[in-house]
Order: C-alpha cells, then sequence, then structure tokens
C-alpha cells in the first residue's frame, strides 16, 4: 500500500469522523438550548468572572452562530447572539466554557500560556506552508530541502492542534465544575452542559488527528523523495 493510498484511507476516516462529530454537537446544542435556566449567558459569563476575582474582562456580543471566543489580548469574551441572550444549558454551557479561558489567562496556565506564545508562529507558518508544500512537492527531486522546509511548518500548526486540546479540556472542566459549585445548574443539567462541553471538545480531537494524518503523509513523501 502506498503512502498515498494509506492517506486518503485514514483522511476519508477522519472526514467522516469529524461529520459525527460536527452533527452530534449541532444536535446536543439545539437540545440543551430548549433546557431553561434563570440566567442569560451573559449573565453565566459575568458571574462567573466575578467569583474568580476577574473584573477587567468585557462581555461581548458578536455575530454567528458558535462563533464564541475569550481573546486574550484584548481581554474579552465574546459570545455569540444565542449565546449571549439565551437563557438556557447550552448558553450557560459555551459562556462559561469561554470564561475558563479568562481564568486559565488570570491564572497564567502555563498550556495557555504556550499556546498563546505560538500564535504569531503559527500565523507565519499557516500564511506560507500550504505554497512552500506545494513548490516543495513539485521540486523534490531538485531541491528536497524545500519540501523539508514545509513540512516544518506543517508540524508546527500540529503542535499548535494538540496544544490546544489540553486548553479546551481544561476549561470546560472549569465551566461544569463552576456552574454546579454556584448553583447555576443541579444534578440533571449540570451532566447536560458536560455533555455538551465534551462534544465541542471531539471536534478539537478530530483537527488535531487530521493535522497529524497530514503531517504523516508529508513526512513519508519527504523521506521517499529523499532516498531516490
Amino acid at each position: 500500500m502506498t503512502a498515498a493510498t494509506l492517506y486518503w484511507i485514514v483522511f476519508i476516516g477522519i472526514a467522516l469522523a469529524s461529520w459525527l462529530v460536527s452533527s452530534s454537537l449541532e444536535r446536543k446544542f439545539k437540545k440543551y438550548a430548549k433546557e431553561p435556566l434563570r440566567m442569560t449567558g451573559r449573565d453565566v459569563a459575568e458571574k462567573m468572572l466575578h467569583d474568580n476575582g476577574i473584573f477587567d474582562v468585557q462581555i461581548t456580543c458578536i455575530k454567528g452562530q458558535l462563533t464564541d471566543h475569550y481573546n486574550p489580548s484584548t481581554k474579552t469574551v465574546n459570545l455569540s447572539e444565542d449565546v449571549f441572550n439565551g437563557a438556557n444549558v447550552a448558553a450557560a454551557a459555551v459562556a462559561a466554557h469561554e470564561c475558563g479561558h479568562a481564568v486559565q489567562h488570570a491564572t497564567a496556565y502555563a498550556p495557555l500560556k504556550m499556546r498563546s506564545a505560538l500564535v504569531p508562529v503559527v500565523s507565519f507558518a499557516s500564511n506560507w506552508m500550504t505554497w512552500i508544500l506545494l513548490i516543495g512537492m513539485l521540486t523534490i527531486n531538485t531541491f528536497p530541502q524545500l519540501l523539508a522546509i514545509g513540512v516544518g511548518l506543517f508540524a508546527i500548526t500540529t503542535l499548535f492542534s494538540f496544544i490546544t486540546l489540553p486548553v479546551e479540556v481544561n476549561a470546560s472542566q472549569r465551566a461544569v465544575n463552576w456552574l454546579q459549585e454556584a448553583g447555576i445548574t443541579d444534578r440533571e443539567t449540570t451532566e447536560m452542559a458536560s455533555d455538551a462541553l465534551h462534544s465541542a471538545a471531539y471536534t478539537y480531537v478530530v483537527a488535531a488527528l487530521s493535522s497529524l494524518a497530514t503531517l504523516i503523509y508529508y513526512l513519508l513523501i519527504l523521506l521517499g523523495g529523499s532516498r531516490r
């Protein structure tokens, strides 16, 4: 079996897994959005930040669906409209998760610091690696060093994907624990919030595995070309 054939088998498998995870995530968030809570996502975010002694982070409402994120450079928790205004389990889970990142930032959580430090490097790698890999594959017989550079840049983005995993999992753990401790959710709704956030975490797992599979594919091409 050639490297290309193996890659496409793995690629199709990961693509299928990605579709299943995305479908499950969308289905669960729609389901848990129908489970009412007494606080909106904005209220949940504000309380979680204040309970953790954080008063210099702004909560904003942004357009889109599942576009929620925490921006450490501007110290903003950005919540989509449905989450910002929603008073339900799904909105509370997402809002608390993003505030979990704010807590990580405030407490200098090591994986988040490492991830943030890599952002400029990853941005540079993402801008150039596609072209370098393409040209490197075309010139592998005459200038294999170019493909090696492309593989190196891709390896940086793959590392970034794997560093993202503990950051996201930890933010979800902080969110679920706080929701229950603060009395925002009871036992049943805490399990719902946990289930929703676990589904969201699987998307990062699939993305990391997909990046790793692609990196291995390029490595096999590089190693095969260098032996010619």
